[in-house]
């Protein structure tokens, strides 16, 4: 059978229009995936869930909300969404604490990688199981003084804002406790909850449920402010122990970023949904009964937070003794 050189041109023709139009859909014309870097449950996923639930009512796609975990400082989670194309379709939800991830060896990228978008944080406690015997902050760092490293402590991953805390509580009273990572909050706090460590540093939005139930007993935040929680107050390490203000207070910035490479039509259709997510009431609502003070900052705005942060936390790390990477040398400067 003959085919006419009008008929092949025609087909050629069609799928060519077919091809320029997928080409040429706006973005997203496909699901969008988001790769949590800290595990399941704790305060990074579960703002990042809630966020996107709320973006993809402004979508005409879905968000797809999983978890990278592992490395150092949430790198795994970074690495694999860096390594993905920059085309919007890989999100990574990240953390304050990931902003420690190059100066403790886990990837050798500045932060300002990402086009971050911050949704919010919750100030950081230190707290015991309800059993134990310290009925204080006091209690606690008095022992960790007397026997150094008998205290086992669960305060996230190694590098997290969690686990700076606890350093920064170590170097503020001189006391040592003796350091377990855990793949995620909710790892640590169930490890304090079933004994295998004394005590836990965690978010008040993380820890809210535990302490409600008479699971975990707060001795601390470790800000300048005494917090309300259940109709008592829960006192301020740092007016206790006046010498935490030289490493204190490191607070949560949490959300989520695309590559800062991504193109400015991806950029700017995730922000217009995030903007309308921050707006609603749904959020509002979801922070208030969760103990987070929303944000909203994103691109440049939130880049310049990260970068503060960055330099605070790196440096900060280097002083306690624990970075084994030169901040300078990654272009990190001193606060």
């Amino acid at each position: 059978m003959k085919i006419s050189i009008s008929a092949t041109l025609a087909a050629l023709s069609l799928a060519m229009g077919v091809s320029t139009s997928v080409q040429a859909q706006d973005y997203p014309y496909r699901d969008i995936t988001n790769a949590v870097v800290w595990g399941a449950g704790g305060g990074t996923d579960t703002i990042n869930r809630m966020i996107m639930a709320e973006m993809e009512k402004h979508l005409p796609v879905s968000i797809n909300v999983v978890n990278q975990t592992g490395g150092v400082a949430g790198s795994n989670g970074m690495v694999y969404v860096a390594n993905q194309p920059d085309d919007g379709y890989t999100l990574v939800g990240l953390s304050e604490s990931n902003v420690t991830a190059a100066v403790q060896g886990g990837w050798d990228k500045k932060f300002d990688f990402w086009y971050p978008f911050i949704v919010g944080g919750s100030p950081d406690l230190i707290s015991v199981p309800a059993g134990s015997p310290y009925q204080t902050i006091d209690d606690l760092v008095s022992a960790a003084k007397a026997d150094a490293g008998s205290i086992p402590a669960a305060a996230g991953g190694a590098g997290s804002i969690h686990h700076l805390n606890l350093l920064a509580l170590q170097h503020g009273t001189s006391a040592e406790f003796k350091f377990v990572p855990y793949k995620g909050s909710a790892a640590g706090q169930e490890a304090a909850i079933a004994g295998e460590v004394q005590a836990v540093v965690t978010s008040l939005a993380e820890q809210a449920p535990l302490i409600s139930g008479g699971q975990l007993r707060p001795l601390a935040t470790l800000t300048p402010s005494a917090a309300e929680f259940n109709g008592q107050t829960i006192p301020s390490a740092l007016e206790i122990y006046p010498a935490l203000t030289d490493f204190l207070p490191l607070k949560q910035a949490i959300g989520f970023a695309v590559h800062n490479s991504a193109p400015d039509d991806v950029k700017a259709t995730l922000a217009a949904a995030f903007e309308k997510a921050m707006a609603s009431d749904a959020v509002a609502e979801w922070a208030k009964t969760n103990n987070y003070d929303l944000s909203g900052q994103y691109g440049p705005e939130a880049q310049a937070l990260f970068a503060t942060l960055e330099s605070n936390f790196a440096y900060t790390l280097q002083d306690l003794g624990v970075a084994t990477v030169d901040p300078a040398s990654l272009g990190i400067e001193k606060p």
